[in-house]
């Protein structure tokens, strides 16, 4: 088998509904299979994971036992020559896979490929491609020196732009491709971090193999990001062991060093806290509804009680204040939708899926946004 995606879930039914099925749009023509893990959902993530997606395996434990040791699990069964960890509130394109897998062939000392990443308005992920994080690194992220220069900009790796293909030293966990073998020889994710860092730790340990770590820009998916990570108080505790973890495990650490580190983390750690809550949403003034289905559009317009016009796939959209674009998936595939996302990106329109085969949309408004599913209601019934 050539390929295993591993999906490790946590309360977040309907984002890994819309990314199982954009999964298995994305490897009808590769030799793969998918691994969903779940860390005991108190939703009914299991329960719709079996009656929706019955030939996809369905690991289910019974605690809550973090993302490494959640992966490895997943890992430990997996068939495939590569793995992907990928989180469930991503969306990939039909070809994403197809891309990955056909660039990691060609390179000669692999260690992880990673692609580009948006949010679900469009706009580019930085995290993306990232620096290690070393004390001076950490430093200009902490206190925002790197949106100056690119002398600072080492924590997002900004030598090299968004749109081109090139190495980078850490890449991000929502999006992980490399071969099973390297990842066991490596150990997996450390166990010892229950999570916010392990991706980072895993490309370090991946470097110091002396393998090379890529971004690829040639597909691009949707990592709804804020959803499977709500920015509480347990949030910036855990963001703070986190770090601490990987610091103690790989760098030297002086008084100085550890000062610096604990005033920094919290700093940060509280501007992340702050920048997750979710903000009053505007409601829509009017919608528009990429599908050919004139039942689906008087559905919305009783339930919005607003008008939505329903188009065929444009180029581009105008810019319009408090409008809604909709797209049907069962009209349009995932590809397209992610490519009309990037190509309106700074048009101040907000999205939402209509997965095939499902009476609900889902979105985000934003990258710190922990996303919205709104269940279309039928007046028939």
């Amino acid at each position: 088998m050539q390929l295993t995606i591993i999906i490790l879930n946590y309360n977040v039914r309907y984002f890994l509904e819309l990314c199982v099925l954009s999964v298995q749009k994305a490897i009808q023509n590769i030799d793969a299979e998918i691994i969903v893990i779940d860390n005991n959902s108190p939703d009914d993530s299991c329960a719709m994971m079996k009656s929706r997606f019955p030939n996809v395996k369905l690991i289910e434990n019974k605690e809550n036992s973090g993302f490494p040791k959640g992966n490895n699990i997943g890992v430990a069964q997996a068939k495939g020559e590569y793995i992907c960890i990928l989180n469930p509130d991503t969306v990939v394109a039909e070809d994403t896979f197809t891309k990955v897998l056909a660039f990691a062939e060609r390179q000669k000392n692999l260690g992880i490929v990673g692609c580009k990443l948006i949010d679900g308005t469009g706009n580019f992920l930085p995290e993306s491609k990232r620096g290690v994080p070393t004390p001076f690194v950490a430093f200009t992220k902490i206190f925002g020196l790197y949106k100056f220069s690119n002398y600072f900009g080492k924590y997002y790796a900004q030598h090299l732009n968004e749109n081109k293909t090139g190495k980078v030293d850490i890449l991000v966990g929502a999006f992980m491709v490399m071969k099973r073998e390297l990842y066991l020889e490596v150990g997996g994710f450390d166990e010892n971090c229950f999570m916010y860092s392990d991706d980072i730790d895993l490309s370090y340990m991946v470097l110091q193999k002396g393998k090379t770590n890529y971004y690829l820009n040639e597909t691009t998916l949707i990592h709804y990001k804020g959803e499977s990570t709500i920015k509480d108080e347990t949030y910036m505790k855990r963001f703070q062991e986190a770090m601490n973890f990987f610091y103690k495990k790989h760098f030297k650490i002086s008084v100085f060093f550890t000062a610096f580190m604990k005033t920094g983390i919290v700093f940060f750690s509280f501007v992340k806290m702050f920048q997750g809550k979710s903000k009053q949403k505007n409601q829509p003034d009017h919608y528009i509804l990429i599908s050919n289905s004139q039942q689906l559009q008087d559905k919305l317009e009783k339930q919005f009680k607003k008008p939505v016009q329903l188009q065929n796939i444009p180029q581009s959209f105008s810019e319009n204040k408090n409008v809604e674009v909709i797209f049907d998936n069962n009209f349009i595939d995932f590809k397209t939708i992610i490519q009309l996302l990037e190509q309106n990106k700074n048009k101040k329109l907000t999205y939402k899926i209509i997965p095939q085969m499902t009476d609900y949309m889902i979105g985000s408004n934003s990258s710190n946004d922990c996303g919205e599913v709104i269940h279309i209601v039928d007046f028939n019934n």
